[in-house]
């Protein structure tokens, strides 16, 4: 309950029954209701931890319309010759609710990481009207009709470049060769597009529930044929990462009498359940790329927002595997 909005219960039977229906829904139900309005609130990047210090810098657009947060955790010690290895995380104020000081005790034991938190200036645990324009390769009608959005994947890849990889280096001595890029949703979609597009800006990179249904299913098109077809060998590590309740497109959850639910699930047929599957089937037939599938079973798309970060950091950095425990 927060605290602008209070419920009164004005006899015991009523608080009885409002308990008893919080005990029967189940909690993965629970996790996949989305709270558009959740904000950050307090994280470790507040809070300290001896095996990290948090440095935090804002980034413009070139017309000074856009901007972007970003906090870096970089390791305590000294940094290896080549410099640390580096994750950097999209949706980065929500990426960021999900560590905890032992998370980052592990993290520098094993395989010291910069950590590199890409959002938004904001509050939101998620800006999704920002993520859209930004995180799409191109426009496309929003759910409902109306003026299409989206579009800025190209602009971000520049301000990712451009702006922030300096200020990045000005701050901490970053291994160029050990560069992982993770993402979930729209995020997955831009991480696909920023390996179709530059895939020598990172090493790795991790599309987590991919929203390949975007624009009736584009980037399934001619932009995965041309990086199949010139990609020429360059190497890369590809994790695709999808929920087993993504695959079933489980609507049990769902409101079905709401118009908007009604036309966002007519959009996200615009690319098959199996989708994800399919494209990591098809990036393996490319020589240079080392291509993994992990499917979690009975996850929904949101539960695997965290799941496919913390398998993330499993895979990338060595800590254990987290993906299946909740948030701090």
């Amino acid at each position: 309950m927060n605290n602008h909005t209070r419920t009164h219960f004005h006899s015991l039977p009523a608080l009885l029954a409002v308990l008893l229906l919080a005990c029967v829904v189940s909690p993965m139900a629970m996790a996949q209701q989305r709270n558009p309005a959740q904000l950050i609130g307090q994280t470790v990047a507040d809070t300290g931890s001896p095996h990290y210090r948090f440095e935090r810098f804002v980034v413009h657009s070139d017309d000074g319309q856009r901007t972007w947060r970003v906090n870096v955790g970089i390791p305590a010690g000294v940094a290896p010759a080549a410099g640390f290895p580096a994750l950097w995380m999209l949706d980065g104020n929500g990426a960021l609710m999900e560590f905890d000081v032992p998370l980052l005790e592990e993290l520098a034991s094993k395989r010291p990481t910069v950590l590199v938190f890409v959002g938004y200036d904001n509050q939101q645990r998620i800006d999704s009207p920002a993520r859209t324009r930004d995180y799409t390769p191109t426009a496309d009608e929003p759910e409902g009709g109306g003026i299409a959005v989206g579009g800025g994947a190209d602009a971000l890849l520049e301000v990712l470049e451009r702006r922030i990889r300096p200020q990045l280096a000005r701050r901490v001595a970053v291994d160029a060769d050990q560069q992982a890029l993770w993402g979930h949703s729209l995020g997955g979609l831009f991480v696909l597009h920023a390996l179709y597009t530059r895939s020598g800006a990172f090493q790795t990179y991790v599309p987590a529930s991919p929203s390949l249904w975007w624009k009736q299913g584009v980037m399934l098109g001619e932009p995965e044929r041309q990086f199949t077809a010139n990609n020429a060998g360059h190497r890369a590590r590809v994790l695709v990462m999808l929920g087993g309740g993504e695959r079933d497109r489980d609507v049990s959850n769902r409101d079905m009498s709401n118009p908007r639910v009604l036309a966002h699930l007519k959009r996200v047929s615009g690319a098959p359940s199996d989708a994800s599957v399919q494209v990591a089937e098809r990036l393996r037939q490319v020589p240079g790329l080392d291509v993994e599938y992990h499917q979690f079973e009975g996850l929904g798309h949101g539960p695997m927002f965290r799941a496919s970060l913390m398998r993330a950091l499993h895979e990338i950095a060595g800590v254990r595997d987290r993906s299946g425990e909740p948030r701090p």
